[in-house]
């Protein structure tokens, strides 16, 4: 099927976004015709969970049955979760199941089971949703939460792997009491109670090997009860099959998303200036955990309503058409600019938050 064509050079960011549009969804039915199986959306969205959810479980039991080693799980686990991710997305937008709401709930409630380290989804779905309205702008509080924006330092570094961390460091930033309370409570409220119960168990795993391992280093091992040795054995099996996994999958998504957006100084609405593609070699391990996420993401803002894996085929023409409507590859200067789209001297204030 022959693509429609356009010069970048004759043509304002509404039309190329316009154009880009256009391509990606006609390359959409045209797969769909070529593999009929896609127009089973409901179908597809449910098989996909299905392994997903089944190879974490084998992964696990596998892990608990001695077969496979500790790192294997969690890796595998990452993969699987990453999975999940991106069925929460769908489910956010209503791909799956969308006039069946049983079905519907259900799948966003396994998704978040997969997921303990994340919000409540249904919360999730309102601040998403104003994301793609006010994507790049202080009030989009989505990316604000994974540190887009923020310059790079040792506190971006923290927060972009740590949903807790996060929240805690704009805690302490925070100017009034009333300020620092607001985050306080509107954070107990988003991550309760799955991604709470999530990262105190990591914390406690953190804080338990650490004490263990400085208090065998100084030659003064601790004799712990056999009440908090088998309480350990029971955390360190969850960080293994469930908590570590969404650890690792946490970080490498919010690295990714966080480095694919721009911030700050985006024309309102201009989807040109929203995303990057953002997919060099290197950043496979991280790409690995978050399903691609930076190569078929900003497709994404320009065809909202396209599943996950149409986007994963659609990629190839729609990197071809976005390349020629100038949206930028691989743009590493964001990681100096602190996301802006233009070069810019840091302010001060951005200066101070980077240490």
């Amino acid at each position: 099927m022959s693509r429609p064509t356009a010069s970048p050079q004759l043509v304002n960011d509404q039309q190329r976004s316009a154009h880009i549009r256009e391509v990606v969804m006609a390359h959409g039915v045209e797969l769909r015709k070529r593999y009929p199986i896609l127009k089973h959306q409901d179908l597809l969205g449910a098989g996909i969970l299905t392994v997903a959810l089944v190879g974490m479980c084998g992964s696990a039991l596998l892990y608990l049955e001695g077969v496979i080693a500790w790192w294997a799980c969690l890796l595998l686990n990452a993969f699987f979760a990453s999975l999940t991710h991106e069925l929460e997305h769908d489910l956010i937008h209503s791909m799956y199941f969308r006039k069946q709401r049983i079905a519907h709930n259900l799948m966003m409630a396994m998704v978040w089971l997969a997921r303990p380290s994340t919000i409540n989804p249904w919360i999730r779905r309102h601040l998403h949703l104003n994301h793609h309205k006010v994507s790049g702008t202080e009030t989009d509080m989505e990316e604000r939460a994974i540190t887009n924006g923020e310059p790079w330092g040792i506190a971006r570094l923290l927060m972009v792997g740590d949903n807790v961390m996060s929240s805690l460091i704009r805690m302490l930033r925070a100017q009034s009491w009333i300020h620092k309370r607001s985050i306080l409570l509107r954070t107990l409220k988003v991550y309760a109670p799955l991604a709470l119960l999530n990262w105190s168990t990591w914390y406690v795993f953190l804080g338990f090997h650490a004490a263990d391992a400085l208090a065998s280093a100084l030659g003064a091992p601790i004799s712990w009860s056999g009440a908090t040795l088998e309480a350990m054995g029971i955390v360190d099996i969850a960080v293994v099959v469930l908590v570590g996994p969404n650890v690792l999958r946490t970080f490498c998504l919010h690295f990714v998303s966080s480095n694919m957006h721009y911030y700050g100084d985006v024309e309102p609405g201009n989807v040109i200036q929203q995303t990057q593609v953002l997919n060099p070699w290197w950043m496979w391990p991280l790409q690995a955990f978050c399903f691609n996420f930076g190569s078929t993401h900003a497709i994404h803002h320009f065809v909202v309503k396209e599943p996950f894996y149409i986007r994963q085929m659609t990629a190839p023409v729609a990197h071809k058409v976005m390349r020629e409507m100038g949206v930028r590859f691989n743009d590493f200067g964001t990681f100096a600019r602190a996301n802006r789209w233009h070069a810019q001297e840091r302010t001060t204030a951005e200066k101070v938050q980077a240490v």
